[in-house]
């Protein structure tokens, strides 16, 4: 799979202020979630691929441009949407999202036609003529989407496409997201404070921690290694003689609680073979779950003694990054 983008010991400083400390790695998936506590270097990150801020030493490459030295390239190569808006008062949308097409190197006769596609993709065709000034804060992120693809880049940059939309707004927006990723035509590089959205959307992610990587995983094969890990939940019987037994399968146990049995299932073990196992033992299986390490716990062991104070949604609810 073709490199994305490739960090060799990227440095960024502020003064006399380390940001980002010599990140190394190759991101190659198709959506790439971005995270990290405020203040662990994101947004620097973000804003040093676009060419906003010069590495103080090392360099990045987006799909094997350099970021300096192929700067132009890199531009008209990639896609931004921005966390926070930068419309141009009285403008309607139609002709801000031609204007950035034509910022982004399409030549003029065909950019309005361009906008016009984007807005009717994103959902606003039938608003697409008034000031974005009048839009709501729903709209106003898909008008940013919509600037963001017009060009048709090969890499969309989307900070905080979520940030404060109602639940239907924000269904909308992870569709439009998954939707691009599986057209298979660009890549996405996104960053959230939401770890439900990143993990709804995103095969890969960067993990960011006081500048530095705290952890570059591919979601999908984490997943699949987890896929044998079981938890039961019983009632009766002898849960110690149906725990013994699942050993005698071959299988590590840990008994939870007074009700739950944790395993890891051994390739040649199926799950009928617990239930002839609770049979004999006289157990009921009430309850069978297939543990899978989920984007929160790789979060949370990648802040683990870091005594940190920010937070990151998970589910619409905030992760304590000092756990």
């Amino acid at each position: 799979m073709t490199n994305v983008i490739e960090l060799e010991q990227l440095s960024v400083t502020f003064g006399k202020r380390p940001i980002l400390k010599a990140l190394d790695g190759a991101l190659k998936g198709r959506a790439i979630g971005l995270l990290g506590p405020n203040g662990a270097g994101k947004t620097t990150l973000i804003h040093t691929l676009l060419g906003f801020h010069p590495p103080t030493s090392g360099t990045a490459r987006i799909f094997g441009r350099d970021i300096a030295a192929d700067a132009k390239e890199v531009r008209a190569t990639v896609g931004y949407m921005p966390e926070q808006d930068a419309f141009i008062a009285g403008m309607s949308c139609v002709n801000f999202v031609r204007l950035m097409a034509e910022l982004s190197g399409i030549p003029a006769r065909h950019a309005l036609e361009r906008a016009h596609e984007a807005l009717f993709y994103v959902g606003l065709g039938e608003a697409r003529y008034r000031p974005v000034d009048s839009y709501s804060l729903g709209m106003k992120q898909l008008a940013k989407l919509a600037q963001a693809i017009v060009h048709g880049p090969k890499l969309i940059i989307l900070d905080e496409p979520t940030n404060g939309l109602d639940p239907p707004t924000r269904s909308r927006m992870i569709a439009l997201i998954r939707q691009i990723r599986d057209g298979g035509r660009a890549r996405i590089l996104l960053s959230s404070h939401l770890l439900r959205d990143v993990e709804e959307c995103c095969d890969e992610i960067l993990i960011l921690k006081d500048g530095s990587i705290a952890a570059n995983c591919n979601l999908e094969e984490e997943r699949r290694a987890n896929r044998k890990f079981i938890e039961l939940e019983t009632r009766g019987g002898d849960r110690l003689a149906f725990a013994e037994a699942v050993g005698g399968l071959g299988c590590e146990y840990a008994l939870s609680g007074e009700r739950r049995l944790k395993l890891i299932l051994q390739e040649q073990i199926e799950i009928g073979d617990l239930y002839r196992l609770a049979l004999e033992k006289g157990v009921q299986i009430r309850r069978l779950n297939y543990k899978r390490d989920s984007l929160e716990e790789i979060f949370l062991k990648a802040m683990e003694n870091e005594g940190l104070t920010e937070s990151v949604g998970v589910n619409g609810r905030a992760v304590n990054g000092g756990l």
